[in-house]
């Protein structure tokens, strides 16, 4: 890498981490280790929702922010963070600054170690049988045993992740309190861990999988694409005759061309239904850019599962009936 002790022209010659560093005004350096901080986007922002994170595919840094679905590198961190209005004019902002930065500055980056840290992963998991605690909270939402059954959703006791740390492995076994459930396909794949009253890491991603798709038939007209396997249930349990639905791992993960396009040829017509915060609204902007699929937009709660535990299914089909009709014509 070229030392910073001389001035650069080319905007690859900038280290990547460098970028995130100084604009995101970082308290630590990065070195390959993941970071998470508040929104720089969205001042609202209580928990932090935005992941600094090395991504191997690219060999450099990238950033994804959940509360307002802004994703991508460093060039892209600064367009959106000053509103500038091409890719280029941020790249000219980035090689301006760092020039003047290594002006006043004596560190040198190409100096800098990096060590990759290891993801934990999980391993193993042990299942539990049902509680009255369960079933308070998951019919809460009016999702019963049968949904629950259909979906394979399972509490679980614990379950084990491990990593490689050091030239060693690290175990790490996080025990149940009552409220956790394992995601799994109709093979006995485990697919997603649910943490519900965890503020952080609600969800842990185990394997690759778009939500419901073992259950769908393709014998219906239409496909609603929703936020979570909790709102599909939650949609399902709607009683919707001529539709089905799918999940993708988060709102913020687009759903890939291939499979887009073959839900449209299997599908009279496809639509999403995501949450109504910045995150949602901004995915469903998202999906009608790139798919031309429309969105509904349901203003009851912050999501449909919410929607249903707060009213009647009666209420919420008077609201979202006419909406659906409107965005699957």
């Amino acid at each position: 890498m070229l030392s910073t002790k001389s001035l650069i022209s080319e905007l690859g010659d900038i280290p990547r981490e460098w970028v995130f560093e100084h604009y995101l005004q970082l308290n630590e350096k990065l070195c390959g280790q993941d970071v998470k901080l508040k929104s720089p986007f969205n001042p609202k922002d209580k928990n932090p929702s935005t992941y600094i994170y090395w991504a191997k595919s690219s060999g450099g840094y990238r950033f994804k922010d959940f509360s307002t679905g802004k994703t991508g590198d460093g060039v892209t961190l600064i367009k959106e963070l000053l509103n500038l209005s091409t890719r280029g004019e941020a790249a000219f902002k980035i090689m301006t600054d760092y020039n003047q930065f290594i002006l006043n500055n004596k560190e040198d980056y190409s100096l800098r170690e990096f060590k990759i840290q290891q993801k934990y992963k999980v391993t193993e998991f042990t299942k539990r049988p049902w509680s009255s605690l369960d079933a308070k909270f998951w019919t809460s939402f009016k999702i019963g045993s049968k949904l629950l059954e259909e979906y394979h959703v399972h509490p679980l006791f614990n379950y084990k992740m491990m990593k490689e740390f050091g030239g060693e492995l690290k175990e790490l076994v996080v025990e149940g309190n009552h409220y956790l459930y394992g995601y799994f396909r109709t093979d006995g794949t485990l697919y997603k861990i649910y943490q519900p009253m965890v503020k952080e890491h609600k969800f842990i991603k185990v394997r690759e999988y778009i939500q419901g798709t073992d259950q769908l038939t393709y014998d219906k007209k239409y496909l609603i694409i929703t936020s979570s396997l909790k709102d599909l249930m939650a949609f399902k349990k709607l009683g919707y005759a001529d539709t089905e639905s799918v999940a993708p791992d988060s709102e913020n993960v687009l759903i890939g061309t291939h499979v887009m396009d073959s839900y449209k040829l299997k599908y009279k017509s496809v639509c999403t239904l995501f949450d109504n915060d910045d995150a949602g609204i901004a995915a469903m902007i998202k999906y009608k850019e790139k798919y031309g699929v429309k969105g509904v937009h349901l203003t009851i709660e912050k999501d449909l599962s919410d929607a249903m535990k707060e009213n009647s299914m009666i209420k919420i089909k008077e609201v979202l009936t006419p909406l659906l009709k409107k965005a699957l014509k």
